[in-house]
């Protein structure tokens, strides 16, 4: 696999829980438990680095041990804030994005997402995908839904049999919140039980190559991206090659008070 960097976006502001990735569980903040969990992937080899805007974050990463990149405040994503550490890294030629606020992120997923880039020289990015089940995911629109062509089943391994990382993979031609694909006739719910599966969460785990990233940072957001509000469509509007990898349910990440109160419950049941 080509030299490869694991970048973890951390912004000191956040809305429904204000300084979310300094608050504590079990000893250690939400952006420790994260790096943890990031540094156990073997596409870590190289460490994992975290691209602070504020000396708080970057004092919390040097608390436990961390390393970090100062990056703007004002980066209008994670992606832009990623597109800067990878200018200190000019030998690093695929850098992935996991996001700070995910403490309970599998390190399989990560792999699968670095493999998956790795994999196809023609690929600008690589994703996360997981298949969806339910009817109420179907209609929630933060769930971003993928649509997706060519999926491809490893042999030996269905998406049934356990959803596991690396049970496929395809390209990713739409992102959307709404229910896509459409089906005119008869109900969506219909067709959750299928395989390969024909609606599919998008989960915000990416991988980039270093010149997507130059070309990111340099390209005004699209029409889609502003309507959708998903960053993603700015790539496929371009004609980016954006390939998916298909792996389990995603673990939540941490975004409300009650978010957090439900990770300290499962580590404290995890830990008894």
């Amino acid at each position: 696999m080509p030299d490869t960097q694991i970048v973890l976006p951390a912004r000191l502001a956040s809305t429904r829980l204000p300084e979310k990735l300094l608050q504590k569980v079990a000893g250690k903040t939400v952006l420790q438990h994260t790096y943890e969990a990031a540094s156990r992937a073997a596409a870590a080899s190289a460490g994992v680095i975290v691209a602070v805007d504020n000396p708080r974050i970057a004092e919390a990463v040097d608390a436990f041990g961390g390393r970090w990149v100062m990056t703007p405040s004002d980066c209008p994503s994670g992606t832009d804030r990623i597109a800067v550490v990878a200018e200190h890294f000019p030998e690093t030629e695929i850098f992935i994005n996991v996001q700070s606020d995910e403490p309970e992120i599998d390190p399989a997923a990560i792999d699968a997402v670095a493999e998956t880039l790795a994999g196809d020289p023609e690929a600008d990015m690589a994703t996360a995908g997981t298949p969806i089940r339910t009817a109420a995911a179907l209609q929630d629109p933060a769930i971003v839904k993928i649509v997706m062509t060519g999926m491809s089943i490893r042999a030996g391994q269905g998406h049934r049999a356990g959803q596991g990382h690396g049970a496929g993979q395809g390209r990713a031609i739409y992102f959307s919140r709404a229910c896509v694909p459409y089906r005119r006739e008869g109900e969506p719910a219909e067709l959750l039980d299928v395989d390969p599966p024909i609606y599919w969460h998008h989960l915000g785990l990416y991988a980039y190559r270093r010149d997507f990233l130059s070309w990111f940072a340099g390209s005004p957001p699209s029409p889609l991206e502003q309507t959708e509000k998903l960053e993603q469509l700015r790539a496929i509007e371009a004609g980016k090659k954006i390939v998916v990898a298909a792996v389990g349910p995603a673990m939540p990440g941490i975004d409300t008070p009650e978010d957090l109160a439900a990770f300290r419950r499962r580590l404290e049941t995890s830990a008894s």
